[in-house]
């Protein structure tokens, strides 16, 4: 049978290696000590030298190698260590990597001194000037460094299972039935073993026998049929694990589960397909970077962005630019029905012939090593927003080919009517600019219009956004994402989309704002949302959206003219109050977006019948409040030409004079110089089988008289297992009716009780009057359990939330 031992603790880190640390006798007291994932160099927020985490590192530490290991074999993985790195075991160079974002493992079982202490040292190169993608020339996000992802040992039999790929076969689903098939790869020393498969529903039930056979060679391909399968779907992700046991005489030598859902995931020439429905794909695409740490979160953050976009956000694929991301995170999308399009690592620039060996070697380990995730439905395996280069590219075709036939390749580029060696024509269509349409057609892109077409990224860089830019900024950002999503829905040959991006982040001193940060992101760096993260979780059902994309602060906007206001809702039927008068009913038909399904809808009457109070005849009263609304939208400067006859014939008509017309606008419309105005909008959900209405979620916008501090964290029970565990915290000033008050940018300070600690500094400033804390586990002996708190405080505020602690390590 085989163990795994998570490394992850008892860790000594230097900035500088020396050569010595690999000797038995180095003194290392003056290492610091270091729990994995852990990053070469925390960093502040922004405003720093990205030449900071550029370094050559050494990591350290003892492994206690029991006496009854001995005869056996020994596997040392390391998840990610970013980005070159030589492995050293008692004095003895046992492996090297040379990507970041790949897995490697070596085989250090006849290097183990058993029953003795064995010293590992880990040299990592963290500098950019490295010969390895997606190194060579500027990069438009930050690499960091460090071991950031796991460690551990496997302890195994001489026989024993080495790989297994998965996949499994539907049919046309006519019955129900399908074929499971798994090419499984084994070590062996001796004759007579045996492959005995089972299945069993991830949440149901007990494993049910497939089939055993007797394997020959190395390597052998088991094929079993499979009744009443439960399919692999979006809303409903069934997932079912697979036992592979390795049987001798009896006897299990080795075993392994991995975890799979049946489904049929495909790209043609006229969109993207599950299971036999077209779906279009509407996606983001996620670095996976954190404030302060880089790469270096644990299993929680990792699952915990899966669910901020599928459950907050509301999309159905992700992209993981630019490079493999942790297995934790795809395993949740795997869990939850999220998409993945997943690629090498790169950005634009291709090296020379070493280069591009080591990028055809990182399309085998990318392929290879997640090829068992059921989320997955595309291989990159272009190096983003590169030329064309057709030897290089059949290359790194052919690889992801030769070890996944299954699945199609895409290839991310920028360029129209490029040479097209990829199953999928990906585009970074960036044509969209506010005016201009919101996508190319395919026509105008694709060289082969018989093969799909997938747009890979839009937005982004065309409206760099912050939190705590203007109303009409932040609105505009929101747009136009909504008008990229209303074009790509009304293309019926596009197979769907993906945003740029999830949120904002750190990137090198060419880009971003001069702070080190792009503001590309739906989201900041703390994952909070902006404005046009509504447009998004607009299109999920599962949770009721309603924002607005206006305080209704008129000093807010240019001579005081509000502009466009738009609702952002998933509901039903949104009303409008004006100081508790009904204005008018809104419904997703008034959306100008008609291909959305929830698309924004614009506020074009801040009046409703209230004129009645005039005693207007019919005729005037209409022209008057065409006319007030007009002035409350364009202001006098831009009013449309229409509004100018209206004006006239309302003089001519019924002797209107500029007296009366500002009396009426200050009346109805204007603030300015009056008392305020207090709106109210009620999301209404209408049940489809009774027609009963129901609120489910109310705005209330009105000049604010209280100012709270909220701090929500995603989970309040750390569990201190194969690593450390980490809390999110968003935070975020509201007024009293919850809405965020946008231009608070005060400090807060952060204070910690018990077994827990701050990463990054403990004194911040909220931006856009948003912010965050991240809240790590302290190491507790096993089994134990203790309680803690962080104190957040600004000014005149405190909030504690509380946190239990809990080991559940058993070493």
């Amino acid at each position: 049978m085989s163990e795994r031992i998570y490394l992850n603790n008892d860790w000594k880190f230097a900035e500088q290696f020396e050569a010595s640390m690999t000797e038995a006798a180095y003194d290392d007291s003056a290492m610091q000590n270091v729990r994995l994932p852990h990053t070469c160099k925390e960093t502040p927020l922004h405003y720093f030298d990205e030449h900071c985490y550029q370094m050559i590192s050494g990591y350290r530490r003892v492994i206690e190698a029991e006496k009854a290991w001995e005869g056996k074999k020994i596997l040392l993985t390391i998840d990610g260590a970013a980005h070159d790195s030589e492995v050293f075991l008692n004095g003895e160079k046992v492996g090297e990597h040379h990507c970041g974002y790949t897995a490697f493992t070596m085989d250090i079982s006849g290097v183990l001194r058993y029953g003795e202490k064995n010293i590992l040292v880990v040299k990592v190169d963290s500098r950019e000037d490295l010969n390895i993608p997606p190194f060579g020339y500027v990069i438009d996000y930050m690499t960091y460094g460090g071991i950031y992802r796991d460690v551990y040992l496997d302890i195994k039999n001489k026989d024993h299972i080495e790989d297994i790929f998965i996949r499994t076969d539907i049919g046309q689903m006519d019955d129900q039935n399908a074929e499971l098939i798994s090419e499984v790869t084994v070590q062996r020393t001796q004759e007579g073993l045996f492959l005995k498969q089972s299945l069993k529903n991830k949440k149901t039930g007990e494993y049910q026998p497939l089939g055993e056979s007797e394997i020959s060679g190395t390597s052998m391909q088991l094929s079993y049929p499979v009744e009443n399968v439960i399919l692999w779907e979006l809303e409903h992700p069934e997932l079912y694990e697979v036992k592979t046991e390795l049987i001798c005489d009896g006897k299990l030598m080795d075993e392994r589960i991995d975890r799979i859902g049946f489904r049929r995931a495909e790209f043609k020439k006229d969109g993207f397909y599950l299971n036999g429905k077209k779906i279009k794909l509407r996606g983001l695409n996620r670095h996976q970077s954190y404030p302060y740490v880089g790469y270096a979160m644990p299993k929680s953050m990792q699952q915990l962005d899966a669910d901020i976009l599928k459950r907050e956000l509301g999309v159905n694929a992700v992209r993981t630019s630019h490079y493999p991301q942790s297995h934790y995170f795809i395993e949740r999308c795997d869990e939850i029905g999220l998409l993945v399009f997943t690629e090498i690592p790169g950005w634009q620039h291709i090296g020379d012939a070493a280069w591009k060996d080591q990028a055809v070697e990182n399309v085998r380990d990318m392929v290879k090593q997640y090829r068992n995730h059921t989320s997955i439905i595309l291989w990159g395996v272009r190096i983003n927003e590169s030329q064309d280069d057709d030897a290089f590219y059949r290359r790194t075709n052919e690889a992801a080919h030769e070890f996944d036939d299954s699945r199609p390749t895409g290839g991310v580029r920028a360029n129209r009517k490029s040479s097209l060696l990829e199953d999928v024509y990906t585009y970074n269509d960036f044509v969209h600019d506010g005016k201009a349409k919101g996508c190319e057609p395919k026509k105008n892109v694709t060289s082969d219009m018989e093969k799909p077409y997938l747009i890979s990224e839009y937005n982004g860089h065309m409206y760099p956004t912050k939190t705590f830019d203007w109303e009409e900024h932040r609105a505009e950002h929101a747009l136009r994402h909504a008008n990229v999503l209303d074009a790509v829905a009304a293309e019926e040959d596009i197979a769907g989309c993906f945003g740029w991006c999830m949120f904002d982040y750190n990137t090198h001193k060419d880009f971003g704002s001069g702070d080190r940060i792009c503001y590309h992101g739906v989201m900041d760096m703390f994952r909070n949302p902006k404005l046009a993260a509504a447009v998004y979780a607009c299109q999920q059902e599962k949770e009721p959206v309603l924002e607005l994309s206006s305080s209704m602060d008129i000093g807010e906007h240019p001579g005081c003219n509000r502009g466009e206001t738009y609702i952002f809702t998933n509901a039903d039927k949104v009303r409008m109050y004006k100081n508790d008068r009904f204005i008018k009913e809104y419904s997703a038909a008034d959306s100008p977006y008609t291909h959305l399904k929830h698309g924004p809808i614009l506020i074009d009457d801040f009046i409703g019948d209230a004129l009645q109070e005039e005693h207007m005849k019919p005729g005037q009263e209409a022209g008057v409040k065409k006319a007030l609304n007009a002035f409350t939208r364009f202001g006098f400067a831009k009013l449309p030409k229409s509004i100018y006859a209206t004006g006239i014939w309302l003089i001519l008509r019924y002797h209107m004079n500029m007296e009366e017309a500002v009396r009426l606008y200050n009346k109805y419309i204007g603030d300015w110089g009056g008392t305020s105005t207090t709106y109210r909008f009620e999301a209404v959900m209408v049940d489809v089988s009774t027609r009963q209405e129901r609120v489910v979620k109310t705005i209330i916008k009105e000049p604010m008289t209280e100012r709270k501090i909220s701090a929500v964290a995603d989970h309040e029970n750390l569990i201190d297992a194969e690593s450390y565990d980490v809390a999110e915290v968003r935070i975020q000033a509201q007024d009293e009716h919850g809405n965020i008050l946008p231009f608070y940018n005060e400090p807060l300070t952060f204070e910690t009780e018990g077994p827990i600690e701050i990463i990054g500094p403990k004194t911040v400033a909220l931006q856009g009057g948003m912010g965050g804390a991240y809240v790590k586990s302290k190491r507790l002996q096993p089994g134990e359990k203790q309680n803690a708190a962080l104190i957040i405080r600004d000014c005149d505020t405190e909030i504690k939330i509380g946190f239990t602690v809990q080991s559940e390590r058993n070493f």
